[in-house]
């Protein structure tokens, strides 16, 4: 059946398939050489990179209380978050175009909700005393349902938030155990409905298939629940076993078996055909709404090719072409910023290649699809084979995956970059 769609990301942005090539830049060497922005939407993105425990697949840049120590907290990460947006802002203000107003703002994690709703309210007060945010500007903050309750969600919305993600995962009590996932199986609904009382309109579930353990009732018991919540956005991952983590020491022990590809793409058909029973339509290959205004704006911005500040240890950047990622551990972030400039590890200006790698890596998965006009000559032998194959239609004149080519896009990617 081929293998299930997944999205990899490191703090809130998708990662380049690129990384180490030749346009990278040391990471001793000076600080990014910005150019300007480039036409697309400009969003922030936050990194909180707290947790109160650890989840056994996650390799995200995250740290317990007990990891840390004295060496970092939520009030010295917001102190210097505060810097580093400030020294943004004075560095893109020497651009040649003026800096564009924020149109989205995402804080993720991490667990965000840790800071809780006063803390969450610091956060955006901090981008706006940097940044012009759009009237219209989405803004969105990753929640763990445990950390949260009816009054946080409502100082969320008088503080200017407007969509919320919450980490539900699954509804099975035995596979959040495997997850080593701290909340109980329904309490994410609950959150969910709490938001919606609060006065948020944007609500997203985000579900992870293919647990070591989940059994297809599993699954549909998430699915229930989901449904159930009335949430108007849903995104679905199929798990990943990462190196490091505490899941693949498992399944390399032999303790858990490693998900099965046949299986995650059972799975994957099993999620689509419910939601879109229900009205849930899917957008890119990993994320479905209940219409256009449902959509995450700031994920198509990534999906788009757009621009954004990535601020927070380890967050990623893109500006007109530019990417940097700061400093991963929040002690030696808030040093780096101490001390001025950007507080950046690395940075890399991409090539016309790379550029149009990532271009077709991230537009193919979108429902909208992929320019025919934007394929290299040299794709077009694979993109004859697609096209024979049933993994991808013409609609108007953009490539779209078919349902059968969502569940082999990263094979799709590979064939056309051939």
């Amino acid at each position: 059946m081929g293998h299930a769609p997944t999205a990899r990301q490191t703090g809130g942005v998708t990662t380049s398939a690129a990384s180490g090539a030749s346009g990278v830049i040391p990471a001793d060497a000076d600080r990014p050489v910005l150019r300007d922005f480039g036409s697309g939407a400009f969003g922030v993105y936050v990194h909180v990179p707290f947790c109160a425990t650890r989840c056994g697949y996650c390799d995200f840049n995250t740290y317990t209380a007990g990891e840390l120590g004295t060496s970092a907290s939520p009030q010295s990460w917001l102190e210097a978050l505060r810097g580093e947006l400030a020294t943004a802002a004075a560095e893109f203000g020497a651009l040649p175009s003026a800096t564009p107003a924020v149109s989205t703002i995402f804080v993720g994690g991490g667990t965000p909700s840790l800071l809780g709703g006063d803390g969450l309210a610091s956060v955006l007060d901090a981008v706006r005393a940097n940044f012009t945010l759009a009237a219209d500007a989405e803004v969105t903050t990753e929640s763990n349902p445990e950390s949260t309750s009816p009054e946080f969600f409502e100082r969320l919305r008088a503080a200017g938030y407007t969509r919320i993600s919450l980490g539900m995962q699954s509804a099975a009590q035995h596979v959040l155990k495997v997850l080593d996932r701290t909340h109980t199986p329904g309490r994410a609904v609950a959150a969910a409905k709490e938001a919606r009382a609060a006065g948020f309109d944007h609500v997203n579930l985000d579900l992870i298939y293919g647990t070591p353990g989940e059994t297809d009732a599993d699954l549909d018991l998430s699915l229930d629940a989901v449904l159930a919540a009335g949430v108007d956005h849903v995104s679905a991952y199929s798990l990943i076993v990462e190196d490091g983590t505490a899941l693949a020491r498992k399944v390399r022990r032999g303790e858990l078996p490693a998900p099965d590809d046949d299986v995650l793409a059972a799975r994957y058909e099993r999620i689509d055909a419910r939601l879109a029973a229900a009205g849930l339509t899917w957008y890119e290959v990993s994320n479905w709404a209940a219409n256009d205004a449902a959509r995450c704006r700031h994920n198509l911005g990534y999906w788009d090719g757009g621009d954004w500040l990535g601020a927070g240890p380890g967050a990623h950047s893109h500006v007109g072409g530019v990417r940097w990622w700061n400093v991963k551990h929040p002690a030696r972030y808030a040093d780096r910023v101490a001390l001025g400039g950007l507080p950046a590890a690395g940075w890399e200006a991409l090539t016309d290649d790379e550029r149009y790698t990532e271009h077709l890596m991230l537009t193919v998965r979108l429902r909208t699809g992929l320019p025919l006009a934007d394929l290299a000559p040299s794709a077009h032998s694979a993109l004859d084979r697609v096209l024979a194959d049933d993994l991808a239609r013409v609609s108007g004149s953009n490539l779209v995956l078919t349902d059968r080519g969502r569940l082999l896009a990263d094979g799709i990617v590979r064939d056309l970059l051939t």
